[in-house]
């Protein structure tokens, strides 16, 4: 019989190597159909993965591809949680329509399948401080 120490639950894996924020996002994209482990699709958070696996994980808009290097006994640093995969992810494709495909690029942004940011336009919206202060100069007294 194996030893209960050369694997580990592949949602608390998942958790430890800082793919997900929580555990139970952890779950989720376990359960979601999302992950492959050695090429088959998971359908269990409680799926064991040992040293040597490769995990297939589609986040957002990008697939991520890990080779598990180590186990973990409890969720470390950024650091710590690099020491426990191999990156395998292939490039981003730059899109056809001229956009953002990569991170690096400008206007990207930093996680995979969120948007960036809308720009604030001058002058649109509720005015300020000082543009009422403005408005109450240019307004004749009755």
């Amino acid at each position: 019989m194996s030893d209960p120490t050369d694997r580990q639950r592949l949602d608390k894996w998942l958790w430890f190597a800082r793919v997900v924020k929580t555990r139970a996002m952890a779950q989720d994209l376990a359960e979601s159909g999302r992950v492959r482990l050695n090429g088959r699709k998971v359908d269990a958070s409680a799926q064991p993965v040992r040293p040597g696996d490769v995990l297939t994980v589609g986040l957002g808009q990008r697939v991520r591809v890990y080779r598990v290097t180590g186990l973990a006994a409890r969720r470390g640093s950024y650091p710590d949680a690099l020491r426990l995969y191999e990156d395998l992810s292939p490039e981003p494709q730059p899109r056809a329509d001229g956009g953002a495909g990569t991170p690096d690029a400008p206007g990207a942004s930093e996680s995979p399948g969120v948007p960036d940011a809308p720009v604030p336009v001058r002058g649109a919206g509720r005015p300020t401080k000082r543009d009422r202060r403005r408005l109450d100069r240019s307004r004749p007294e009755d």
